[in-house]
């Protein structure tokens, strides 16, 4: 009876120390098989997603279509034809005649200066000439309908139309830049960085800084310096643009079996994943599991059907798969590390902004962390025994 009683009291440690074994996040299986049965319960409510392999063929269309682009949203652009005049501009109109006794001349001065603003009708008042339409036209086509209109009435009049303040094409360029203002656009097209530039340029680095270029009802947020760095992302921006730029530096987070978890920052534009693990301080190998590097992201839509295939990609909407408020979907990439090809793969696979990176522990971690912590009670239960034997 005494034994008995002894066992049972050992038995009860030993269960109720088997469910405090620490537990370092999920198993690489348990991670896998959730992509598998597509739903995770989280706070009642259920994530689907997907578990994606990691190979040349992944990491290519990650790296390709991975990024937004403002050259894919708005287009390169070009010189938009010849300036035009438009609403709220201030013009110069000076009127020259040939007689020193004129509507515009005098025995002094052969000319007259009138300001215009044209008003939000398109017109503008000349004196003698009347209301003249000035919005749509070019400098030329409007001097000579203001010289038409006085031909009857000046003295071989000449006209010169010039603009003072081009507040038609106006661009707002707000956010961290050095000196946020309202850049006017002169008669030639201005590239992004151009237009930046005469702002102060960005008040912090370019790889911790984004730009938002507004452009009536399509908005795209790019990394600075990718269009620093490519020359298609340096588009040609219009009249009553919106740019802004914001400082937010790039981190990932690591999680799991490494030596350096938590957030990181990049303190670069670019960064693959083998560099993001050397960042985190690489395995804990008596800890890791090869097999199980993941990378937990939000992605981009195109890039979703590029790797899963359009199949697919239905298939885990109708099962309730949805985007955050920026339209991306979730999903989980894995990379098996004992496949030797992964440290060539990881070299040309991107990490992005507030990827979450996590390295599973080894399932036989569990029962070496088990047994480490019976040892207490197996003593115990031969301290029981003693005692019990004693009486």
């Amino acid at each position: 009876m005494k034994n008995t009683l002894a066992l049972a009291l050992a038995v009860s440690s030993l269960a109720l120390l088997a469910g405090c074994v620490p537990n370092d996040g999920p198993l690489t299986s348990k991670v896998v098989r959730a992509g598998a049965e597509k739903t995770v319960t989280i706070a009642q409510t259920h994530v689907v997603f997907d578990v994606v392999k990691v190979d040349q063929r992944v990491a290519n269309s990650v790296t390709a279509l991975g990024q937004p682009s403002l050259e894919r949203t708005f287009g390169f652009g070009s010189a938009p034809g010849t300036p035009v005049i438009g609403i709220g501009d201030e013009l110069s109109v000076m009127i020259f005649e040939a007689g020193p006794d004129g509507l515009f001349s005098t025995t002094e001065r052969k000319s007259t200066n009138i300001p215009v603003v044209v008003q939000p009708n398109g017109y503008g008042q000349i004196p003698y000439a009347g209301s003249i339409k000035f919005a749509g036209k070019t400098l030329e086509s409007a001097r000579q309908e203001v010289a038409q209109a006085l031909k009857a009435k000046a003295v071989e009049p000449d006209v010169v139309v010039n603009v003072s303040k081009s507040y038609s094409r106006m661009v707002s360029v707000q956010g961290a830049v050095n000196a946020p203002q309202m850049v006017a656009l002169g008669l030639q097209p201005q590239p992004l960085t151009n237009v930046i530039a005469v702002a102060g340029g960005p008040a912090k680095p370019p790889y911790d800084t984004y730009v938002t270029l507004t452009r009536g009802r399509k908005a795209s947020t790019v990394l600075l310096q990718s269009v620093i760095d490519d020359p298609k992302e340096d588009i040609m921006i219009q009249p009553r643009d919106k740019i802004f730029l914001s400082y937010d530096p790039q981190t990932f987070t690591a999680l799991g079996n490494v030596y350096r978890s938590g957030k990181i920052p990049f303190e670069t534009s670019t960064l693959t994943l083998v560099e993001a693990a050397a960042l985190s301080g690489g395995a804990r190998a008596e800890l890791a599991d090869p097999k199980g590097y993941f990378v937990f992201r939000y992605e981009y839509e195109r890039v979703y059907r590029q790797i899963v295939g359009e199949q697919r990609f239905h298939d885990l909407l109708q099962q309730g798969m949805v985007p955050d408020r920026e339209g991306r979907y979730p999903i989980v990439y894995r990379i098996d590390m004992t496949d030797p090809q992964s440290y060539l793969i990881t070299q040309s696979f991107p990490v992005r902004n507030k990827d979450v990176l996590y390295l599973a522990r080894h399932p036989s971690t569990d029962f070496v962390k088990f047994i480490q912590i019976v040892r207490g009670p197996v003593a115990l239960t031969k301290d029981i025994q003693t005692i019990s034997a004693g009486q």
